[in-house]
């Protein structure tokens, strides 16, 4: 019996071998840039040295745990990735479900293609060539915003010096970079609708509003909750490499996050336990998040991760 099943599962196998095939390298990538570094993960429980290695590093528990929640930063970095992160889900997610909405009701074909095009390209402009083009065009000097508040008769301001502002700017800057790409998904999932759907709706007497209350919304809820919960799974991860790019010592009471802090005090001080502590420390947040969102929409709705 058990040679049976084992016959019968080689036969699926070589049936689909080509899909494996295909698959293979996917699943040497995620074994070994995903998992197989997760051992080092140790060090944020050693004083590591990287002469000694790492069974030779002497244990410290959770010394550098300790250091981080007692740290004078602690909150402070937990506050801004949290704000940052909560500004992109108020404002950039919702948006691209809106413009995947408005795209769908566009009955000429050149002027959706041409729309979804401009929406697109500026997710392929490196972050390094986006963070510039928005520190030049907020320069006091020349920059575009500034020269438009002068001829409306304000004065000129150095936004990126500003705590205040860096929140907003940061999260402008992501709705224009991604608000296109990712409503490709939610367009997707709009084109799976049943027509008959719409045809019966409009019989009825409905219109594009309610069109797209009743139908639309309906038909793409799934695919938001589950991306909705994959999103607040990184509610602790505010994507540092363009924080960065926009990060100076004027703005640094509302830049500074967890990201950029782990950057800091591993790869430019070399204090690898601790970095690694405080980054074990924002992937737990990470995980809880997402086992709590899932188990929420489980209860409440029929659409869940697992």
């Amino acid at each position: 019996m058990r040679r049976t099943k084992v016959s019968a599962l080689w036969r699926r196998i070589w049936a689909a071998k080509y899909l494996y095939l295909m698959f293979f390298p996917v699943l040497l990538y995620y074994i070994f840039m995903r998992y197989a570094p997760m051992a080092g993960l140790v060090i944020a429980f050693k004083n590591y040295n990287a002469f000694a290695g790492f069974a030779k590093s002497p244990w410290v528990g959770f010394k550098y745990f300790s250091q981080f929640f007692n740290s004078i930063y602690c909150w402070r970095l937990i506050r801004n990735t949290l704000l940052i992160n909560l500004y992109d889900l108020v404002f950039n997610f919702p948006a691209s479900i809106v413009l995947a909405l408005l795209l769908n009701e566009v009955r000429q074909p050149r002027f959706k293609k041409v729309t979804q095009t401009i929406t697109y390209m500026p997710y392929f402009i490196s972050s390094v060539v986006l963070a510039s083009m928005v520190v030049q065009f907020l320069s006091p000097t020349g920059g575009l915003v500034n020269n438009i508040i002068e001829s409306m008769g304000g004065k000129r301001t150095y936004f990126m010096t500003q705590p205040e502002s860096f929140r907003t700017i940061y999260t402008l800057m992501n709705l224009w970079k991604n608000i296109g790409w990712n409503s490709i998904i939610f367009l997707a999932a709009i084109s799976g609708i049943n027509g008959e759907l719409y045809e019966a709706c409009t019989v009825d007497g409905g219109g594009h509003l309610r069109r797209m209350w009743h139908i639309t919304l309906p038909g793409i809820l799934p695919t938001v909750i589950v991306l909705l919960i994959m999103r607040l799974g990184h509610m602790m991860d505010a994507g540092y490499e363009t924080i960065l790019l926009l990060q100076n010592n004027a703005n640094l009471e509302t830049s500074d996050v967890i990201g950029t802090y782990v950057y800091r005090r591993g790869i430019l001080k070399n204090e690898y336990s601790y970095s690694t502590a405080v980054g074990i420390f924002q992937s737990v947040i990470g995980f809880v998040l997402v086992i709590a969102s899932n188990w929420l929409s489980r209860r409440f709705s029929e659409t869940s991760l697992w």
